[in-house]
């Protein structure tokens, strides 16, 4: 099939297929309240004092399963699949009665966003169904896959989008009218998102939002490693197996359009005196020494006539920009479309780390990616490394290079607001 982009339609029963399943819940009987047992997606929980003010707010915690604590990855991985299998036995997880699909809406101010949770056919990106747009780390996806191997579970949704038609009938429709009904759950959590959950069970709305959303194709806004270890759990199972689909989130952005935000670098071992030393006069740099917000806004400025970073460390900001075109035409590769040589994530990643810091991208030890900036400056502080803070990249350049089959450097962009995790999982065993 020929990919013609994250808006397109392609004939019925060739795009997205989304099925029901039972969902694993929280009895809220048996939880302090459905907030405390919530977390952000696994891979924004990077404080220590976040992953520990998690785990203290209730002890069951959806963390203890996604991002359980022990001293070895195996005996990690044991302790996620034991405290699954305990909190199934002890009522705490209970399986719904019957097979749904799943509306979910998250309010963040003047923010909505109402999409459908359910299991997913996976594809190959050849096949044009489900498209990434950034690359992956091996050790990532590793990690997740042996979580997943030993809790035989999805315990998280990815976030997909997809572009639809506006149409009054499939699936916005079914959506309009499932959330005018009472939710199986509401809650606010501490970062003042409501969320509220509704089964949608009937036969003849299954269908309608089964034959929408099979004219679509999708893009991964928020997963991409996870989607990647969906696929390769797939290989090792002989289909058809429950292990053919993953759970996600589909959100139609053109009745929700989501927020992008950057994600952030943390240089661990380089200081930000060698840092801006090894720059060598080929940015420009400005040290800044104003607050964070003053220096996201000098960034966002800079930003908008080229290539910038803000880089931190030391107290105060550097901004650093107007790289030189010659360094430009030595490191980044000549191959890929000018959309994507002119990204800040491609010049970061093939002139800044590759070139002049002599960085691995892939190695946790020297890099870590995080989405909050001021985390980021906290911990380089505190560290003694380098934080260099992005600028977001515009939804439509993400679009129209997944439309190329184009994939943009890692952790590129932040859409959200991304599914709480914790308000239904997926059992891959009976």
């Amino acid at each position: 099939m020929n990919y013609a982009g994250p808006e397109a339609e392609t004939p019925a029963g060739s795009g997205l297929e989304l099925t029901p399943f039972r969902g694993l819940r929280y009895d809220p009987d048996r939880v302090g309240s459905l907030a405390a047992v919530t977390s952000p997606p696994y891979d924004v929980i990077v404080r220590p004092d976040g992953l520990l003010e998690l785990e203290s707010a209730d002890p069951y915690n959806i963390v203890r399963l996604i991002l359980p604590q022990d001293g070895t990855p195996e005996a990690r991985n044991r302790q996620a699949a034991d405290t699954l299998r305990r909190w199934l036995s002890e009522g705490v997880l209970a399986t719904d009665p019957e097979p749904g699909l799943y509306v979910y809406e998250q309010r963040d101010g003047d923010l909505l966003q109402r999409g459908v949770i359910g299991n997913l056919r996976l594809s190959d990106p050849a096949d044009g169904v489900v498209l990434p747009h950034e690359d992956v780390m091996p050790h990532v996806i590793a990690d997740r896959a042996a979580l997943m191997r030993a809790t035989s579970a999805n315990l998280e949704p990815l976030l997909l989008t997809y572009r639809g038609n506006g149409s009054g009938y499939g699936a916005a429709a079914v959506i309009e009218r499932t959330t005018a009904l009472p939710p199986l759950l509401s809650t606010t959590t501490e970062d003042g998102i409501s969320h509220r959950l509704w089964a949608v069970t009937d036969p003849a709305e299954l269908s309608e939002i089964r034959t929408d959303l099979g004219r679509h194709q999708a893009l991964i806004a928020d997963g991409h490693h996870r989607w990647a270890t969906y696929l390769r759990l797939r290989a090792e199972h002989p289909s058809p197996s429950p292990w053919d689909y993953g759970l996600v989130l589909l959100v139609d952005t053109v009745r929700y359009p989501l927020r992008v935000r950057a994600i952030h670098r943390l240089l661990h071992r380089l200081p930000i005196a060698e840092a801006l030393a090894a720059l060598g006069g080929s940015f420009r740099v400005r040290h800044l020494e104003v607050p964070l917000t003053e220096a996201l806004e000098a960034l966002a400025s800079a930003a908008a006539g080229g290539n910038a970073f803000l880089l931190a460390g030391d107290g105060t900001f550097h901004l650093i920009d107007r790289p030189s075109p010659d360094l430009l035409a030595r490191t980044v590769p000549a191959e890929h479309p000018e959309a994507w040589r002119a990204l800040d994530a491609t010049v970061l990643h093939a002139t800044l780390l590759d070139h002049v810091w002599g960085i691995p991208e892939d190695s946790p030890a020297h890099i870590a990616y995080i989405h909050d900036a001021s985390a980021t400056v906290e911990k380089a502080e505190r560290d003694g490394g380098t934080a260099v803070l992005m600028h977001p990249v515009h939804e439509e350049v993400v679009r129209d290079l997944a439309r190329q089959g184009v994939t943009m450097p890692r952790k590129s962009t932040s859409f959200g607001p991304k599914p709480a995790s914790g308000l239904v999982l997926r059992a891959l065993t009976p």
